[in-house]
């Protein structure tokens, strides 16, 4: 479509403003969009590298663990490698700084000046073309007026003068109008071209990065995962320590002095053959243990436990004593008798602490343990009477009548109630985040209670 030259001088002109007016504005703003974005991308790196430290703390914490050692060993490989990702996306968007947000600014600054410039000339040099060709135009009037007078013919020859410097003031006003409208175009496709050509760049460096932190990421990949597929997996070291736990041990008790000083005097006590029947093996047991008491470690309580339903468990009050029959800890739970009842059961060891008083003086002052001690004439019903069975470890899945290890007790909490009269602190809320993982079942082949 055919434009007249004043047409084309609007283009010009309206392009010059628009590059002015809209583009350099445009670019200033996105100057400072693009530091805001690289900080950012600062701060999700730095906030980065805080998580991926901290999951390296758990890595290490797991690693200590057994069973979990090789957990452990991933979660600091998955630390480091996204910790080395970070760091590539830190020096992507340092070189988006120097290479684009650093020559946006500048150049701004200096295309302001310059198409200012640009345009002003421009504006003068077609104002000064418009004069020349507008003085032309009016000498052509004039003379166009004289020549209608009584000697015409001595005005023609001005009169064709003037027409040829009018066309080619003309001619020379539309190629000025038209090289302006062309070079005006081309700056503001220069201007354009270069943000495309910039962001191509740092679309490239993206690339790079995502490529290098993909190829870091799925090289490691595929191994962490086939470390987590099976949750109930159990190191080889860890089944032979286990298997060697369930294999029979034969303790033999130091003797106590009094036991040999008895001896000495008392032919009754010697411990008779190298191979005893079972009633003198039970009599042997009921001897020793009875001497061992000494040696027996008991606990105060410090909070009460209701064992319920479950006969398996010991139930006691806050400050009650209780004499370990079994020394050694398994999972958080204990093994005794309460003192002033007999009775014996599982309990948690949280719910109790060390008592120091000795237990020889309540042995002393007890005549149902001193009898076992010292009168050999038990009857036979009692040596022949079987062991009570020892029964398992408590490890229900069901938080229905599991025990809640108790913290620092506050009557504000609003707690709920337990079957075995326990409370679920408000904060456990519903059920375990990771219930849905399978572990391992316990198994133990030992139900008999200990000789002690």
């Amino acid at each position: 479509m055919s434009r007249t030259p004043e047409d084309v001088n609007k283009l010009t002109e309206s392009t010059y403003k628009n590059v002015l007016e809209q583009f350099n504005p445009s670019l200033r703003n996105l100057v400072n969009l693009g530091k805001s974005y690289e900080k950012a991308v600062t701060a999700m790196t730095f906030a980065g590298k805080a998580y991926f430290d901290a999951l390296s703390k758990i890595g290490e914490n797991a690693a200590i663990s057994p069973v979990s050692r090789e957990m452990g060993v991933v979660l600091i490989e998955i630390s480091e490698v996204h910790k080395k990702v970070q760091l590539e996306l830190e020096e992507s968007f340092k070189r988006f700084h120097k290479e684009l947000i650093t020559e946006l600014e500048r150049k701004t600054d200096m295309d302001i000046k310059y198409m200012n410039a640009t345009f002003k000339r421009y504006q003068s040099e077609h104002k000064l073309k418009q004069d020349f060709l507008d003085k032309s135009q009016a000498d052509l009037k004039k003379l166009r007026r004289k020549s209608q007078g009584k000697h015409s013919s001595k005005y023609g020859i001005k009169e064709n003068e003037c027409m040829e410097t009018i066309l080619s003031r003309q001619t020379e006003m539309q190629r000025f109008i038209a090289e302006g409208c062309k070079e005006a175009l081309l700056e503001e496709k220069r201007r354009f071209c270069f943000l495309v050509d910039k962001h191509c760049a740092f679309t490239d460096q993206l690339t790079a990065f995502h490529d290098k932190a993909k190829e870091m990421l799925t090289v490691k990949l595929p191994s962490w995962q086939d470390k987590c597929t099976d949750a109930t997996r159990v190191p080889d070291t860890v089944i032979f320590m286990i298997e060697g736990l369930r294999a029979p041990m034969s303790v033999v008790p130091e003797s106590s002095p009094t036991l040999e000083h008895s001896d000495r005097t008392n032919s009754r006590f010697i411990v008779p053959s190298p191979a005893p029947s079972l009633k003198a093996h039970t009599r042997s047991a009921s001897v020793s243990s009875g001497m061992d008491a000494v040696k027996k470690t008991r606990v105060q309580t410090i909070f009460p436990h209701t064992a319920g339903n479950n006969e398996t468990l010991l139930s006691f009050e806050d400050g009650d004593i209780i004499t370990l029959l079994i020394q050694v800890e398994r999972d958080g739970w204990l093994y005794g008798e309460l003192e002033h009842t007999g009775q014996r059961g599982w309990f948690p060891s949280s719910y109790c602490r060390a008592y120091n008083d000795s237990v020889i003086a309540n042995r002393i002052e007890s005549p149902l343990h001193s009898q076992s001690v010292t009168d050999p004439e038990q009857p036979e019903e009692d040596e022949e009477k079987e062991p009570m069975p020892l029964p398992p470890p408590y490890y229900s899945d069901s938080s229905r009548d599991r025990p809640i290890k108790p913290s620092t007790p506050s009557p504000q909490n609003t707690t709920k109630s337990l079957p075995n009269g326990n409370s679920v602190p408000p904060f456990l809320g519903n059920g375990n985040p990771f219930a849905t993982v399978k572990l391992r079942p316990t198994v133990t082949n030992d139900r008999s209670t200990p000789h002690i």
